[in-house]
C-alpha cells in the first residue's frame, strides 16, 4: 500500500463541487513528492517533469499559445491557447488542480453543524441534571452570600488586529452564486470599485458562459444580479458588475509589499459559509502553480499561505492586517483521497498576487479583454533538461524566433537555452511561462541564454503584448 503522505495534489478553491479535469500541483522539481491527479500516490522519479503538458501530442508550442499571432502552415501544432506553456506571457511551472466548486451542500452542512451543536448542549445539560439529582439527597441547601460580580467589559479590538480587520473588510466580501440558489456552484469575490465592480476567479464564473445566472450577495444585503465584464482563464481572474454605486472597495497592497512570515487573513465563503475569516502567515512567495486543463489553464506565480482555504474560498481576498489585498485565493493542495487523508485545507493554499490581479482586472474593465506579456519565441517541448529551449533552426512550418518580435530584437537565436530571467533560474517551459506572466507588458527583463555550444550571454528583452 502506498504511503498517503507521498502524494499531494492541488485543487482550485472555487465554487462547490469540483469541476472535472482540473489538476493543479505546484512545481514538481520543487515538490518531488507531489503527483498530478490521475497518477499513483507514489512519488515520481526526481527527473519526472510533472509540469510537462500531458495533453499535447505536438512537440512544439503553437504561436497562439505563446500569445503570438499564429502563422500560416502551423496546423500541425496544438492551437488551444492554454494547452501548452508559452513564452508569450503564460507563466507556468508545476501542475496542480483547481479548487473544487461547491454545490448547495452548504445548507445541509450548516444544518448538520447546528444539529450537532444542539445535541451536544442538550447532552451536557442532561448529564448535569442527573448528577445534581444523584447528589441532592446527600446535600443540604445553604444560602448564597454576596452579590454576583459585575461583568467585565470587553475591550475594543485595537487597530491592526484580526477582529478590527474583519469588521472593516467583511462588508466588501461577497458570496458568488452560479445558477438558481447557487445550484451550479458558489465561490467568493470582493468589491474593487464603488460603482459596482467586483473581482473573483475565472473558474468561479465560467459556468455563466453557458447561460447560468450569477448573483452577488454582500453581508446583510439582498442578492444582486451580476454580469461578467470580462474574464481571463490564463490569469484565473474575472470581473463582475452589479447595479450599485455605493459599495466599499478593498485597496490593493503596493507591489512587492508581501513578505514571507507576515500575518495574512483569508476571507470568503468556504463550503458556502459566507463571511468566514481565517488567519495564517505567508509561507512562501513566487511559488509556480499551473492550474486547469488544456482548454482552461492558468499560470500563477503564487503566494503560498497556511491560512485555512477550502472549496468556495476561490475569488476571495487574502489580506494583510492593514486591510490591503495582497492576493486572490485560487488553489489549495490536498492529499490524494483516502479514508485516512483530510479532504479540506492542509495548510497549503495559493493566491494570485495582488499586482497581477489588479493589472488584469483593470484591463478587463477598460476593454473586456486582457493581454499577456510575450517575448516572441517558440519553445521546444521535447527538451527535458533544466531550462526552456527555443526551437532549433530548420523546424518545419514555424519560426523559432518570431520575426520582428522582442526576442529577435534582443538577439535571441534558434536553439538558445533560456537559463534564467532576472536571476530566477528557469526549471522548464511552464516555469518560464509562470515567470513571464508575472511581469507587465512593456517591462524589460534580463535573460541569461546558453547557445548550442554551451556559451552563455545575457540579453535584455522588453516584453510585448500578446495582441501586438
Amino acid at each position: 500500500m502506498s504511503d498517503p503522505t507521498q502524494g499531494i495534489h492541488v485543487d482550485r478553491t472555487g465554487a462547490l463541487p469540483p469541476p472535472t479535469g482540473r489538476p493543479v500541483v505546484p512545481e514538481p522539481q520543487t515538490y518531488p513528492g507531489w503527483v498530478a491527479p490521475g497518477t499513483s500516490a507514489a512519488p515520481p522519479d526526481a527527473t519526472t517533469p510533472l509540469a510537462a503538458p500531458s495533453q499535447q501530442a505536438a512537440s512544439q508550442l503553437a504561436p497562439s499559445q505563446l500569445g503570438w499571432p499564429a502563422q500560416a502552415g502551423q496546423t500541425a501544432y496544438p492551437t488551444a491557447p492554454q494547452a501548452v506553456p508559452s513564452t508569450s506571457g503564460s507563466n507556468g511551472s508545476g501542475s496542480s488542480h483547481r479548487a473544487p466548486r461547491q454545490r448547495r451542500s452548504g445548507v445541509p452542512l450548516v444544518a448538520a453543524l447546528v444539529a450537532g451543536l444542539i445535541g451536544g448542549l442538550a447532552g451536557g445539560v442532561l448529564a448535569q441534571t442527573l448528577d445534581a439529582d444523584r447528589g441532592a439527597e446527600n446535600r443540604t441547601s445553604a444560602p448564597v452570600s454576596g452579590d454576583l460580580p459585575d461583568p467585565v467589559p470587553v475591550a475594543a479590538a485595537p487597530d491592526g488586529s484580526i477582529p478590527a480587520l474583519s469588521r472593516a473588510v467583511l462588508p466588501s466580501v461577497a458570496l458568488i452564486s452560479i445558477g438558481p440558489g447557487g445550484s451550479t456552484g458558489q465561490g467568493s469575490g470582493f468589491v474593487i470599485r464603488e460603482d459596482g465592480y467586483l473581482l473573483t476567479n475565472h473558474h468561479v464564473v465560467e459556468a455563466s458562459s453557458t447561460g447560468e445566472d450569477i448573483t452577488v450577495t454582500l453581508p446583510g444585503q439582498d442578492p444582486l444580479p451580476a454580469e461578467v465584464v470580462g474574464s481571463d482563464a490564463a490569469y484565473d481572474i474575472a470581473v463582475l458588475k452589479v447595479e450599485r454605486t455605493d459599495l466599499v472597495p478593498l485597496p490593493f497592497a503596493d507591489p512587492g509589499a508581501v513578505e514571507v512570515g507576515q500575518t495574512v487573513v483569508a476571507v470568503g465563503a468556504p463550503l458556502g459559509l459566507d463571511s468566514t475569516v481565517t488567519a495564517g502567515i505567508v509561507s512562501a512567495i513566487d511559488r509556480p502553480v499551473v492550474a486547469g486543463d488544456a482548454q482552461d489553464r492558468s499560470y500563477i506565480n503564487a503566494i503560498q499561505t497556511d491560512a485555512a482555504i477550502n472549496p468556495g474560498n476561490s475569488g476571495g481576498p487574502l489580506l494583510d492586517l492593514a486591510g490591503n489585498v495582497v492576493g486572490v485565493n485560487s488553489a489549495i493542495a490536498q492529499l490524494p483521497s483516502s479514508s485516512l487523508s483530510p479532504s479540506g485545507s492542509i495548510g497549503l493554499g495559493f493566491a494570485i498576487p495582488a499586482e497581477q490581479a489588479e493589472r488584469t482586472a483593470t484591463q478587463l474593465i477598460e476593454s473586456g479583454t486582457s493581454q499577456h506579456p510575450v517575448m516572441g519565441v517558440h519553445i521546444d517541448l521535447t527538451y527535458t533538461g533544466e531550462g526552456a529551449r527555443v526551437l532549433p533552426e530548420g523546424t518545419p512550418d514555424v519560426d523559432p524566433v518570431i520575426p520582428g518580435g522582442p526576442a529577435e530584437a534582443a538577439g535571441v537565436r534558434p536553439g538558445d537555452l533560456i537559463v534564467s530571467v532576472d536571476g530566477t533560474r528557469i526549471r522548464d517551459s511552464q516555469h518560464l511561462l509562470v515567470v513571464l506572466r508575472s511581469y507587465a507588458i512593456g517591462e524589460t527583463v534580463e535573460m541569461v541564454l546558453r547557445d548550442e555550444d554551451g556559451r552563455e550571454r545575457t540579453v535584455s528583452i522588453t516584453l510585448a503584448g500578446s495582441g501586438e
